[in-house]
C-alpha cells in the first residue's frame, strides 16, 4: 500500500504494510472532526519509537540476536498500555500499525490510556523455555527506561502469556530495586493478575456480538458462526457463543480447517487443541476443507480472530455473513470494508469487537495500585457494562452520521483523543 502523506525516512512508500492501513483510516475520520481536525497529524505520527537489539546466548552456546520494538503511539490520554508480540513476521508497520489502534481502542472504551505496543522478530517455537526466558528478560531491559506503571504498560499478545508477563515484571522488579506488580498486565493470578483476563477479549466479542444481533433482529440460538482463529479470542468466543445456543460451524487455524454443519462440539474441539495443538485431525469433523473456501462458508456471523489483513477484497465479495466481529486487530483491508459495508454486512470493528482485553487489564492495573481484588463476577459485569455502553454510543454515532460502525468507533476516539491533546496544548 502506497501513501499520499509526508512519511518519516524509516517507511518504505511504496510499502506502508498496516500503517498505511491506518492512515486510510484516519483520513476516512478527518471530515467528521470538525475544529479538532487541525490536530490531526498527531495521530499520524507515533510519540516514541523505540528498536532494540536483543541479542542472548542460545543453549548450544552460540549468540543469537533478535531485533526488537516498543512503539509508543499517543498518551495525551493517560499511560502508554498495549500488547508485545513474539513472532517471525514482526515489523516496525505492524508495531506502529498495532500501537495507534490501541490508542484509538482505549479511547473506544474510554478507559484512561494511550496506545502502544512491543514486539519481537522471532518465531519463539524454535526456542527453549529457557531460551524464551533470557530473550524476555533481555528485551524487557533494552525497553525498561521507557516503560513502567505510569508510564507505558505492556501486555500479552501473540505468542506471548501468563508466564512471559511474569518475567517481564520480575526483570523491570529487578532493575528498579521494588515489587513493580502493576508494569504489565495479564499475569498470573498470583502475582497480581485479575479474575476473568484469560477470557476478556474473548469474552467482550461475545458481549458486543449479542449487541449487534440484537440490532439485526438475528436470533443467536440457531445462530450459524464461523471462526478463523481458535486461540485465546477465538476459542473463548466460540465457547460462549455455543453456549448461548449457536452453532459454530466452521473453525480455522494456521494448519487447516474443520467444518460441521450441524455445529462443531466445541468443548470437544478446546481439548483436542489443547491436546495437540491444532484444529487439525479433529475427529467431530465433517470435513476439513481448503483454507481458501472458509471465507465463503454458509454463516450468519463471521469472527476473524487471527493475525491482520486477512479479509481482502477477493475475500470479501464471497463472505455470506451478516455480521462480522473483528476478534482480530486490523483483519479487514479499507477496500474490502466498502465492499461488505455496500453488501449490507454490520461489522463490529476491533478497536470496539476486542477491547474486553484492555478494560480488563484497566481492571488489573487499578487492582494492583489498590491491592484490593474484585470477584470474577465483579469483573464480568463491569467488562459487560463497559463494553455494552461503548457499543451503544458508537452506534449512535454510526446512526446520526451515516457512517459505518468504524468510522463511527474512530470518531468517538479520534474526538477524545483530540479533546485531551487540544486541552493540554504543546509543551513548551
Amino acid at each position: 500500500m502506497t501513501s499520499k502523506h509526508a512519511l518519516p525516512s524509516y517507511l518504505n512508500p511504496e510499502d506502508l504494510g498496516p500503517w498505511g492501513v491506518y492512515l486510510e483510516q484516519i483520513d476516512r475520520v478527518t471530515p467528521h472532526l470538525g475544529s479538532l481536525s487541525r490536530w490531526v497529524e498527531t495521530l499520524k505520527r507515533p510519540k516514541r519509537i523505540l528498536t532494540v537489539d536483543v541479542p542472548i546466548e542460545r543453549d548450544d552456546g552460540s549468540i543469537a540476536h533478535y531485533e526488537g520494538y516498543r512503539v509508543q503511539h499517543n498518551m495525551s490520554r493517560g499511560p502508554g498500555k498495549g500488547g508485545v508480540r513474539f513472532h517471525q513476521d514482526v515489523t516496525l508497520s505492524e508495531v506502529m500499525a498495532l500501537s495507534a489502534w490501541m490508542t484509538v481502542k482505549n479511547a473506544a472504551v474510554n478507559v484512561p490510556y494511550g496506545g502502544a505496543k512491543g514486539g519481537i522478530r522471532v518465531d519463539p517455537k524454535t526456542l527453549s523455555r529457557h531460551e524464551l526466558q533470557r530473550l524476555t528478560r533481555r528485551y524487557t531491559s533494552e525497553i525498561s527506561m521507557i516503560i513502567g506503571p505510569n508510564k507505558d504498560i505492556p501486555a500479552p499478545d501473540v505468542n506471548t502469556n501468563e508466564q512471559v508477563m511474569a518475567w517481564m515484571m520480575d526483570s523491570y522488579s529487578m532493575l528498579n530495586g521494588n515489587m513493580s506488580t502493576g508494569v504489565v498486565t495479564g499475569k498470573p493470578i498470583s502475582l497480581g493478575g485479575s479474575l476473568g483476563r484469560r477470557d476478556a477479549t474473548g469474552r467482550g466479542v461475545f458481549v458486543v456480538g449479542c449487541d449487534a444481533a440484537a440490532k439485526v433482529g438475528m436470533q443467536l440460538e440457531g445462530a450459524k458462526v464461523i471462526v478463523q482463529g481458535f486461540g485465546n479470542v477465538g476459542g473463548v468466543a466460540a465457547r460462549m457463543f455455543a453456549e448461548a445456543g449457536s452453532k459454530i460451524v466452521a473453525v480455522q487455524d494456521h494448519k487447516t480447517t474443520v467444518v460441521h454443519s450441524g455445529g462443531l462440539n466445541i468443548p470437544q474441539l478446546l481439548a483436542h487443541v489443547a491436546e495437540v495443538g491444532s484444529v487439525e485431525g479433529f475427529p467431530g469433523a465433517e470435513a476439513f476443507v481448503p483454507r481458501d473456501d472458509f471465507w465463503g462458508i454458509d454463516c450468519d456471523i463471521l469472527i476473524p480472530a487471527a493475525l491482520e489483513q486477512q479479509i481482502t477484497a477477493e475475500r470479501a465479495h464471497v463472505i455470506k455473513a451478516k455480521i462480522i466481529l473483528e476478534g482480530a486487530n486490523g483483519p479487514t483491508m479499507p477496500a474490502a470494508d466498502d465492499i461488505l459495508t455496500d453488501k449490507g454486512v454490520l461489522i463490529v470493528p476491533d478497536v470496539l469487537a476486542n477491547a474486553g482485553g484492555v478494560t480488563v487489564s484497566y481492571f488489573e492495573w487499578s487492582q494492583n495500585f489498590s491491592s484490593f481484588f474484585w470477584t470474577e463476577e465483579e469483573i464480568n459485569s463491569r467488562l459487560t457494562r463497559i463494553m455494552r455502553e461503548a457499543f451503544d454510543a458508537v452506534w449512535q454515532v454510526s446512526q446520526e452520521k451515516k457512517v459505518s460502525m468504524r468510522t463511527a468507533t474512530f470518531i468517538l476516539a479520534c474526538t477524545r483523543v483530540l479533546q485531551a491533546r487540544e486541552v493540554r496544548g504543546l509543551y513548551p
